[in-house]
């Protein structure tokens, strides 16, 4: 092997990776807040015995005004853009046009995914402000260079081929990737604002107001009874003095 061939191997092999049993076309993160410009990566498996993936054909739902995207060795990105009839109010004005496809096809010979494999092809974009509380899906079309076609569009996560999800939560919140379920949230989990921290059992406290009256309470008992203490005690020192003064 030529020494000029070695780092190209090694660039597709960072890229590509096994793939678990039965994996899905997924999005991560898969929960973003509204308005929020955000690094989105399509993870793309591979699961045909003796195929590779050819082509990947994403679909985005409406509002995204524009999109950036990865050079991943192997692959060749292509956008399709939409004319629209009534603009996209944007924050620098309005928008006559806005992102209908992102299509990946690979040329090879780098970042070929075969079977229990996948890839991660990222995208830069911008989530629409006006979808707070909804679970964008972008449905996907994945073709095998066997010549098999897998749907990815069906719209519950419950499915055999649910499309890829992300959970757009309210405008100022965090950017996660939701365990549990590759494809994403849950609608219901779309209605939801950002995760709050929770505490373990042994750290929460479900009345805070009654807790602290305890402890102030307990405060008070206390000093009380080390004033008793004190006073007993010189008690006692003035009867031992007066006992021996009689003596």
């Amino acid at each position: 092997m030529k020494p000029s061939k070695i780092a190209p191997l090694l660039i597709a092999g960072a890229l590509i990776a096994p793939a678990a049993a039965d994996a899905h076309i997924s999005l991560h993160p898969n929960t973003i807040p509204a308005g929020a410009f955000a690094t989105l990566n399509v993870r793309v498996p591979g699961e045909q015995e003796g195929a590779y993936v050819k082509k990947v054909d994403m679909l985005f739902p409406a509002g995204f005004t524009s999109v950036n995207y990865e050079n991943v060795p192997g692959w060749r990105t292509d956008v399709v853009i939409q004319k629209l009839t009534t603009p996209i109010q944007a924050a620098g004005g309005p928008v006559n046009e806005q992102v209908s496809q992102v299509i990946w096809t690979w040329t090879g010979p780098l970042g070929q995914v075969n079977n229990n494999q996948f890839i991660n092809l990222p995208l830069s974009i911008a989530m629409p402000s006006n979808v707070a509380g909804q679970a964008l899906q972008f449905k996907t079309i994945q073709t095998y260079s066997n010549g098999q076609v897998v749907h990815w569009i069906d719209p519950s996560l419950a499915a055999e081929h649910p499309a890829p999800t992300v959970n757009i939560t309210p405008a100022g919140g965090v950017i996660e990737d939701v365990a549990g379920k590759e494809a994403g949230p849950t609608p219901e989990q779309a209605t939801v604002g950002p995760a709050s921290p929770t505490h373990s059992p042994a750290t929460a406290t479900p009345n805070g107001g009654a807790s602290k009256g305890l402890g102030i309470t307990a405060l008070i008992l206390g000093a009380l009874g080390l004033v008793a203490g004190l006073g007993a005690l010189a008690s006692s020192r003035g009867a031992a003095r007066s006992s021996t003064r009689q003596s």
